[in-house]
């Protein structure tokens, strides 16, 4: 796909103006294809926002690791820059001390994303809500409203998908690392050996407690600080199903043990003698197996509180953690249902979606969505065919986990897909990881781990590469 140097072909739609929208608007327009910006604010703002900047930073602000050789986020930053990202560009333009982490001043950064996409000659920002499904002569639409869109929108999504477009109390249960759990303690085993759908009898993984243990993790649970609701959060109600595995703790003592913990139809093959007194289970997340999330461990407790308490668990000490808990209120699709690789939605192919509502957390995966989005958008107006990046890059990792990398379901319970943040248990496993050092000494421990995230990332960057090369010629940046 080359660069058009004319606007002649059909514009593109781009509902929302946060990280997302703007990334895909300008992703578009340096593309050639004219694009119209809708951003409801100022007309109508949301309890988030402060101001009626484009792109702006609702939250913290920052954009976590900027090291693309060790970690997953940075290495998602190092692509974007290859793919001339402007969120990326004016990131990297206002930049404060933040030690390894690449974080912006907020006011600088959203006025350099608004003048950007003021000035440029293809884009037009319209100052307007869109309250329900597009026109219908709007042909080529990217829908960009993150964790807050607003309800006449949602609801009109929700009728036109007949799925949940979800808007309440989020409950998200932290997701392990499987090569972090102690399998000398955890074993594979359903309860009853039961084989549900997809499932083969031996789909979960299993940490047993002692009574004593039992009784200690309770007690850290309620006592564990938790993170206080926004003042637009209060009036949302939980998920029904879905409490925090602390509020459960508080209902009694025995709650979690008849509960998600209950010990019943399962046996520890590393001490089958003695009964465990409750069971932490832990299943499947992902196609490639990296992943195991904690049945039951939706939580409001705060990060540091989550990784004291959660590693006191048996076979869980040294656990690494792709994603910790957390509660608040979300709007996100069904995505791997709902969408096609393209982020079109199957219902409606004229509808695209991205950022947050897909199926993504965070700053720089939302607006890496947008990317993608735009440049598939792009794609469709000039009418030219667009792959989504190789699953061996942090972006096309990303875009797998939201349009197909999510196992369903593997029982009879509710469909678990829920938002992820980039990491590297999204990459496809190394055909050889690195065993030796540079000194030819065989790697061990975290030295073993830190050089298998260089290979995935070396791995990463050289594909990205070759996709750029392949379906794109992008126009230098300006």
């Amino acid at each position: 796909m080359t660069s058009s140097p004319h606007s002649s072909s059909p514009v593109v739609h781009v509902i929302g103006a946060g990280l997302a929208g703007s990334e895909a608007a300008w992703q578009i327009a340096r593309l050639g294809v004219p694009v119209v910006l809708h951003e409801m604010r100022p007309t109508r703002t949301t309890e988030a926002h402060k101001t009626d900047g484009l792109a702006e930073l609702v939250c913290s602000n920052s954009f976590r690791s900027d090291d693309a050789a060790n970690n997953a986020v940075g290495l998602l930053h190092a692509e974007m820059r290859k793919l001339g990202s402007l969120i990326m560009r004016a990131a990297d333009a206002n930049q404060v001390p933040a030690g390894g982490a690449l974080a912006v001043d907020r006011d600088g950064f959203s006025a350099a994303v608004s003048k950007a996409l003021a000035e440029h000659p293809l884009v037009e920002i319209r100052r307007e809500e869109i309250d329900g499904l597009p026109p219908q002569d709007w042909a080529n639409v990217i829908v960009a409203t993150g964790p807050l869109t607003s309800a006449p929108l949602a609801e009109a999504i929700r009728g036109l998908t007949d799925e949940s477009a979800l808007a309440f109390f989020d409950a998200i249960a932290p997701i392990v690392h499987r090569d972090s759990i102690d399998m000398s303690v955890a074993w594979f085993q359903s309860r009853y050996d039961k084989v549900g759908p997809g499932g083969t009898g031996a789909d979960y993984l299993n940490c047993p407690m002692t009574r004593e243990q039992y009784d200690a993790f309770v007690d850290a649970l309620i006592e564990g600080e938790k993170v206080d609701f926004k003042d637009w959060e209060k009036d949302t109600p939980y998920f029904d199903g879905c409490l925090p595995i602390e509020v459960m703790a508080e209902r009694g003592r025995e709650t979690l043990r008849h509960g998600p913990m209950k010990p019943v139809g399962l046996t520890n093959p590393h001490n089958p003698t003695v009964k465990p007194y409750a069971i932490v289970q832990l299943r499947q997340d992902n196609k490639l197996g990296t992943l195991y999330n904690m049945v039951g461990f939706q939580t409001k407790l705060k990060h540091g509180a989550q990784l004291r308490v959660f590693r006191t668990i048996p076979g869980l000490e040294n656990a690494e953690f792709a994603r910790l808990g957390g509660l608040h209120r979300n709007t996100f699709l069904n995505s791997p249902k709902l969408l096609d690789e393209s982020l079109r939605l199957r219902a409606s192919p004229r509808l695209r979606f991205a950022g947050q509502m897909t199926g993504c957390e965070g700053y720089v995966e939302s607006a890496s969505v947008g990317l993608f989005a735009g440049l598939s958008a792009a794609a469709d107006a000039l009418g030219r065919s667009l792959a989504p990046p190789p699953p061996t890059t942090a972006l096309g990792s990303l875009l797998g986990h939201i349009t197909g990398g999510h196992i369903e379901t593997i029982d009879a319970g509710p469909r678990s897909f829920q938002p992820m943040n980039i990491n590297f248990g999204l990459f496809p496993p190394l055909a050889s990881p690195p065993t030796k050092g540079p000194d030819g000494k065989r790697l061990r421990g975290p030295e073993k781990s830190v050089a298998r995230k260089q290979a995935l990332s070396a791995r990463a960057l050289a594909d990205m590469d070759g996709w750029i090369a392949a379906y794109l010629k992008l126009p230098k940046a300006a």
